[in-house]
């Protein structure tokens, strides 16, 4: 468990809205495949569901490989849920990870796009927000997800890696949870709730209770975890992003947090920007070369 703070600058623009569409990467593309999933779940109440997912798998992969899972944020305005669209293939952080041999899914979870029904991750009224039931309510989704995939002829059926940004963060953060044994590591970009309350940058719905649900997540969490935040994020600002990682710790939960400099106008899009790779991709190789998936080569090991 270690905090790391880095001070240089990333001089990069980018501008993209709170839920956008991951962009093409800056380098060369790997060339895919991409094939549609309807991903099987079961909700809360016991009724059968169907999450639309996307597969992505390197051509010409020999065998079954590894999986990784990458977890959409939300947008601010509630009603572009319903249009929200699946990532695509050629996006940067699943060209990062194909280039290393890793077959990627993407799924909508319930209430977003061609998924749609019921927005199950509502955290409710800003002024008493449930953060750990929304975030519980995400990991259903992505264990759902995982347990799917890893049962694909061409996916392993261990060793998998879980990734999320903003609300698909926490939802990664959450899913660390719960039991999780066929996942060996977990990414958490810029993850949080209730950030930009009526779309003011730097407004929070209750920080303090999102900081207490992180450490309700600790308690029971078994995997040491990835934590990324830019220094200019104004959905969850270095404060918040610090309180979210001290009350995590507190409570015996185990990450890396890596304090990053700005990132282009809005540290909270690092993740999905073009020319975000170079800044992040470093931090993540090592980290899932500790956790063992990934191999020296920094390829997906074995």
């Amino acid at each position: 468990m270690k905090a790391i703070i880095l001070a240089a600058t990333a001089a990069l623009a980018v501008s993209l809205p709170a839920h956008a569409q991951l962009e093409a990467p800056a380098f060369a593309q790997v060339p895919y495949d991409e094939t549609a999933l309807s991903i099987p779940m079961t909700d809360g109440r016991g009724e059968s569901l169907q999450l639309a997912g996307k597969l992505c798998l390197p051509q010409g992969l020999n065998g079954k490989a590894r999986l990784v899972v990458i977890n959409h944020g939300s947008p601010v305005d509630a009603s572009a849920r319903r249009n929200m669209k699946l990532s695509g293939c050629g996006s940067e952080p699943a060209q990062w990870f194909l280039a290393r041999g890793f077959v990627v899914v993407f799924a909508l979870r319930r209430g977003y796009g061609a998924t749609g029904g019921a927005f199950a991750e509502d955290h409710g009224r800003c002024d008493n927000p449930d953060y750990i039931r929304a975030g519980l309510e995400s990991a259903r989704d992505v264990e759902a997800t995982v347990n799917y995939a890893t049962t694909l002829s061409q996916v392993r059926a261990d060793g998998a890696v879980v990734a999320g940004v903003s609300a698909g963060g926490w939802a990664t953060l959450a899913y660390g949870a719960i039991s999780h044994p066929r996942v060996v590591a977990l990414i958490d970009f810029a993850g949080g709730r209730g950030g930009h309350h009526n779309n003011n940058p730097n407004s929070n719905c209750a920080p303090e209770a999102l900081a207490d649900a992180a450490g309700f997540y600790a308690k029971t969490a078994s995997t040491p975890m990835l934590w990324v935040y830019a220094e200019n994020d104004t959905f969850f600002r270095p404060r918040i992003a610090a309180a979210l990682y001290k009350s995590y710790s507190d409570h015996g939960g185990k990450a890396d947090f890596h304090a990053m400099p700005p990132f282009g106008d809005e540290g909270h899009y690092l993740w999905g920007a073009k020319g975000g790779s170079t800044v992040w991709g470093p931090l993540v190789d090592d980290y899932l070369k500790q956790r063992g998936a990934l191999g020296p080569d920094g390829k997906a090991s074995p």
